[in-house]
């Protein structure tokens, strides 16, 4: 029995790393079946320096063609072995057959003679089969593309990433290789068009396709569009700024049509026409008015899409005003009216040039900003034109598909942007979008119903190589990576590029960096965003950078020859250059408040800002003049340090830095943890924060030198229970004394007790405030203290409860924190809060009374305007009380804490103004809920007695996320990411 018992076990064991083996990477649409050793049935790619021909129809598709003979030099680049590229209709024993279906005799015969069965394919849009047939391994595609993806597939599991060329990543060299004997069908995508649009390419994709290939032309685009192929997208709209992809150079459409790109045209671009066209063509064509100049502008839309015709297109309908803006001076039911007469106008011209109805022509129309209000106002679309719509600009989308739109013939498509030239606020330099919230949107899109193109935003394509490499491979099957597996996906995404030995540490790097970002990104940030006086919130958050950038630093020098390169662009770079462009800030921010308060340590902080300024450059020089022998130039060229406005600086600027002059002689100055003012020389009295038996706190007084030479001071405490870090000592700049309490020695209920400063005959005396009260008796943890604000991480509920139709879920890595809560399915429908998920939470609340509490949720946008954006939340057994996050706009700030954020019923609501539309704060830093990355919603709950109690948080509507709540905010002690959590 025992030897059957182990027997089993071992089968079993190996049937689970056979699994493995077949399925042990997430980026991977199919098994992992290239192996490095032979085994049964296995066909030869490569083994003992000898490579497999490569055999195809001359009569495919030429894109097909050029696939062959990539995979010919893949497999050289990978084996050192040569692998000829035959074409032919007479296949040879031991090659490698590539063919579409209906397109190649090769395959045509193997299906014919029984040797290969494609009925699961036959017909379908981009699907593929790898199949060993007899001594050939066979690729064979349901159409051009599906040809083209089974090639590369083959090559990425070879070990040539489809990042080889556009970040250098190394490709994995192996003697040996063997397709494991098998039939490996690839269905079709779920999204059917998936592509990235070009775009703010000016200065850095401009000077460097222009250094690189004499301008953006189609030898810099056939790189483009072999990098989609790889990662299996189809789509593109070409860089427009200054370019006409079509004019500039006539083989760039012929290109893409041989490689097997869909080409579009912007969202504001009609007809296959792009801006540059009509505004070199302005004073013959006439104005960019429909009113006024239909005629002209008919023909110029005819004679774009006579060009285009006899390539593989999605037409933009439509128009905007030049220069992408909103069209017509009159109101909106005018604008709708001349919008109804264009489009009408343009589909007559497509059935005129194609010969056929328009329902037969593939095209678009973007619901894009002032476009949207017209769709709501009941804009009608043709059914056969996908309607794109499209995000606030900064990666969260204004709208789910709507209900009555579901059974449209043109589907729903996604335009979306991980770059950002314009309102509300520039988005260009570095990568600031994680994959967790990534997943979350386009998850929140397709299960919708938007699912027929998805188009992105990607600026100059680098650096955000990561997010088009997870959006690319998401798009094909959003069902394959949930919510708790975006983690797996970092780390084979890091593993595909530089192996498995640091993949684990470059994902979490990678995650980190691009996760700080989205906290503050660097176009937005401000010397005053961060508290540098509460929660050591400053200090905190420098620490996060400077940790992961000495990662990253430490990292590099463990990496091979072969991957630094990448290794530089992919990791090190972003890293290092955010970490350093954030602590500029935090430097500037404690400089300014050290000169106001008059410590001569502000100079060491405006110098750590100027040494950061430089060290910028360097990251800067290296990235365009070394990395990949200089093969980048120009690329990394966007302006990034000092915005004061939505748009680009002319060049990079320090912020404000000031310069404090020492007096003659020594002279005492003090500062206390959670005030700005200085002493002496303040009105107020100086304050410590309030210490309680709970939390047991600990507070800093800085002692510091407002002259020059040696500052003598000491510090006493008037009570023997307030302890003190030192009671003497001498500076030439500054010390930090620390303060806590003996609280078996300290008085019962509140007490007080002064500290003294001194400095000769200055004195500054410090007022202490405790309160020692018994802790609450609680057999469960809970959150909350004696001492005002508290906060509470999302996923730190003590219970969850399911809904009828939805429940809460983990959520890990998205927003700014470790984890948020999301719904799950996000198709649910709305819900009443008594049959609603809900999360309760245990709190601890001192006093009875009415106790504020905030919701900080991402800053989902208005989904679904007929039913709202609403949550719910309650004390104990009370009713509760409903939130709709749409009524959060803010026409004023005052302190930028918490509690003075989107106020949801005290503020009057205003209009929603649209994704360009920008709040400012009077010359403060610069808040909004888009810039934060969160929104905040405040209720007044009527707690009854004091004590522990259950904290309720309900859904009403699935798309909201909650990542944070703060109990009792504080604003005599205002922060950024408000109070850590301290749970009892």
């Amino acid at each position: 029995m025992l030897k059957q018992l182990v027997y089993i076990a071992l089968l079993l064991a190996g049937i689970l790393e056979h699994a493995q083996t077949l399925q042990n990477n997430i980026l991977s649409l199919l098994p992992d079946y290239v192996q490095h050793t032979a085994s049964a049935g296995a066909f030869k790619i490569a083994a003992s320096g000898n490579a497999a021909k490569i055999m195809a129809d001359p009569d495919d598709w030429k894109g097909v063609l050029r696939a062959a003979n990539d995979l010919g030099d893949d497999v050289h680049k990978v084996t050192d072995a040569a692998a000829p590229v035959l074409t032919g209709t007479n296949p040879v024993p031991g090659a490698i057959i590539v063919g579409t279906i209906g397109r190649s005799k090769l395959i045509d015969r193997l299906i014919s003679s029984g040797k290969l069965n494609v009925e699961d394919l036959k017909g379908k849009w981009e699907s593929f089969v790898i199949q060993t047939v007899g001594d050939n391994l066979v690729i064979a595609g349901s159409d051009k593309r599906g040809t083209i993806y089974g090639i590369y597939d083959v090559s990425e599991k070879m070990g040539v990433s489809p990042w080889y060329y556009w970040a250098d990543a190394p490709v994995k060299k192996s003697r040996d290789l063997y397709v494991k004997a098998g039939r490996y069908l690839q269905e079709s995508p779920k999204v059917k068009y998936r592509g990235i649009f070009i775009n703010d390419e000016s200065p850095s994709f401009s000077g460097w396709a222009g250094k690189s290939f004499g301008g953006i032309n189609s030898k810099a685009y056939v790189h483009i569009f072999e990098l989609l192929l790889r990662l299996k997208a189809n789509y593109l709209w070409p860089a427009m700024w200054g370019n006409a992809f079509n004019e500039d150079d006539p083989m760039s459409p012929v290109l893409a049509d041989e490689y097997g790109i869909v080409m579009g045209t912007s969202h504001h671009e009609p007809m296959m026409r792009s801006q540059k066209e009509y505004t070199k063509r302005k004073d013959q064509i006439g104005p960019w008015d429909y009113v006024t100049n239909a005629e002209n502008l008919k023909k110029f839309w005819t004679e774009g899409l006579e060009r285009n015709k006899n390539y593989d297109n999605l037409i933009t309908m439509s128009m905007r005003g030049d220069g992408d803006v909103a069209m017509g001076k009159g109101d909106d039911a005018e604008n709708i009216s001349t919008l109804r007469k264009v489009v009408a106008d343009q589909r007559e011209i497509i059935q005129k040039v194609y010969g056929k109805d328009p329902d037969q022509v593939p095209q678009l129309w973007a619901i894009f900003t002032e476009v949207q209000r017209y769709y709501d106002a009941g804009m009608n679309v043709p059914e056969d034109v996908t309607l794109l719509f499209c995000d606030n600009n900064w990666g969260y989308i204004r709208r789910t598909a709507p209900a009555s739109e579901l059974k449209r013939k043109g589907g729903m498509g996604l335009y979306y942007h991980i770059d950002m030239n314009g309102g509300p606020w520039n988005d260009r330099w570095i990568n600031t979008t994680t994959v967790p919230k990534l997943r979350e949107q386009f998850s929140l899109a397709y299960k919708s119903g938007i699912d027929r193109i998805w188009i992105v935003n990607v600026g100059d394509l680098k650096p955000k190589e990561m997010p088009i490499d997870f959006i690319m491979r998401y798009a094909w099957n959003p069902d394959a990576i949930s919510a708790t597996q975006t983690s797996d996906y970092m780390t084979d995404w890091a593993t595909g590029i530089f192996g498995k030995e640091h993949a684990a540490e470059i994902a979490d790097i990678v995650s980190k960096y691009s996760q700080y970002n989205l906290m503050r990104k660097p176009e937005v940030q401000d010397p005053e965003i961060f508290s540098f006086v509460n929660y050591h919130e400053a200090e905190r958050v420098q620490k996060r950078w400077q940790d992961l950038a000495a990662r990253a630093e430490a990292l590099e020098k463990k990496m091979p020859e072969q991957a630094l390169d990448a290794y530089y662009q992919l990791v090190l770079y972003p890293t290092k250059a955010s970490a350093g462009v954030a602590e500029i800030y935090l430097a500037a921010g404690r400089n300014n408040l050290y000169a106001k308060q008059g410590r001569i340590n502000a100079n060491t902080y405006a110098d750590r800002a100027r040494t950061l300024f430089e060290l910028d450059k360097k990251l800067t020089a290296r990235y365009n003049d070394s990395v990949a022998g200089g093969k980048w130039k120009n690329m990394m060229s966007d302006v990034h340090i000092g915005y004061k406005h939505w748009s680009m600086p002319a060049q990079n600027a320090l912020p404000p830095l000031n310069e404090v002059t020492p007096l003659p002689s020594p002279a005492l100055g003090v500062a206390v943890e959670g005030n700005t003012e200085a002493w002496p020389g303040a009105e107020k009295t100086a304050v410590l924060p309030q210490f309680d038996v709970l939390d047991k706190q600990r507070y800093y007084i800085d002692i510091f030198n407002r002259g020059t030479g040696s500052l003598k001071f000491t510090a006493k405490a008037d009570k023997p229970w307030i302890r003190l870090s030192d009671t003497k000592g001498t500076t030439a700049t500054e010390q930090r004394l620390y303060v806590d309490i003996d609280w078996k020695k300290a008085p019962a209920g509140r007490g007080g007790g002064l500290i003294e400063i001194a400095q000769g005959n200055t004195r500054v005396p410090i007022t202490v405030n405790t309160l020692k009260k018994a802790a609450p008796i609680s057999r469960t943890p809970y959150y909350g203290g004696y001492s005002g604000e508290f906060s509470i991480p999302a996923d730190k509920f003590s219970a969850k409860i399911s809904g009828d139709n939805a429940e809460w879920i983990v959520l890990p890595g998205l927003g700014r924190a470790e984890t948020c809560m999301g719904i799950n399915p996000t198709t649910a429908p709305g819900s009443a809060p008594e049959k609603a998920p809900r999360l309760e939470y245990r709190i601890f609340l001192p006093e009875a009374g009415p106790a504020k509490v905030l919701l900080g949720i991402l800053p989902t946008q208005d989904v679904n305007p007929a039913r709202g954006l609403r949550i719910a939340v309650a004390i104990d057994g009370q009713d509760p009380v409903v939130l709709d996050a749409r009524k959060g706009y803010h026409d004023e700030f005052k302190e930028y804490t918490p509690a003075n954020l989107m106020r949801s019923k005290t503020l009057k609501p205003l209009p929603d103004p649209g994704p360009g539309y920008a709040l400012t704060s009077r010359g403060k830093p610069r808040r909004t809920e888009v810039f934060d990355n969160q929104r905040w919603l405040d209720v007044s709950l009527d707690v009854k007695t004091t004590g522990i109690h259950t904290l309720k948080v309900y859904m009403v509507d699935p798309e909201i996320v909650l990542e944070r709540i703060i109990v009792n905010p504080d604003d005599q002690h205002p922060s950024y990411l408000g109070a850590p959590e301290k749970p009892h």
